[in-house]
């Protein structure tokens, strides 16, 4: 990986429908080696996958609920059932193992409060779980699916020409 890699990567993040032509144009490239390096990036896994962001708002998503859990089990069992139970709730878009007074940490999106609430309901009806507490974000200031590329290790020495 070097700095043409990340300025493709910023760009990708940017607009992912990109064509590559535009890409390579905006990085100093020609369109095939462009296209080995996007190639390259995603058979490596830096590229996960491409996709579209949607307007919550537009999709009736538009409460945001981050719910803090606490479980007083501590297994591997327990876990990898939490895990698919969770998986199975399109409302869940980020799930997280924390460290601290928290044990998971959901970021589930939904309608209105009565969503949020047949979806606890049926949460609690299928795993055990100790405590559950829920923050409704009452405006998001800030979100963005781009990752800052800063810390991305490069390698000086490629020349970055092809």
């Amino acid at each position: 990986m070097d700095r043409l890699d990340r300025k493709i990567l910023r760009l990708l993040q940017e607009d992912s429908t990109l064509a590559v032509a535009d890409v390579a144009k905006k990085v100093g490239l020609s369109t095939t080696p462009c296209w080995r390096r996007i190639q390259k990036m995603e058979e490596d896994g830096v590229i996960r996958k491409r996709v579209a962001l949607l307007d919550p708002v537009k999709v009736n998503t538009r409460v945001t609920v981050f719910v803090s859990i606490r479980t007083n089990a501590h297994s591997i069992e327990w876990l990898k059932r939490f895990s698919e139970v969770v998986g199975e709730f399109p409302e869940v878009v980020e799930f997280y193992r924390m460290s601290g007074d928290v044990d998971y940490l959901l970021r589930v999106v939904v309608p209105d409060i009565a969503a949020y609430d047949a979806f606890y309901k049926r949460l609690i009806a299928r795993i055990e779980i100790r405590d559950v507490s829920s923050a409704f974000a009452m405006e998001q200031i800030k979100y963005t699916t781009e990752l800052p590329l800063d810390y991305m290790v490069v390698d000086n020495q490629k020349s970055g020409e092809e």
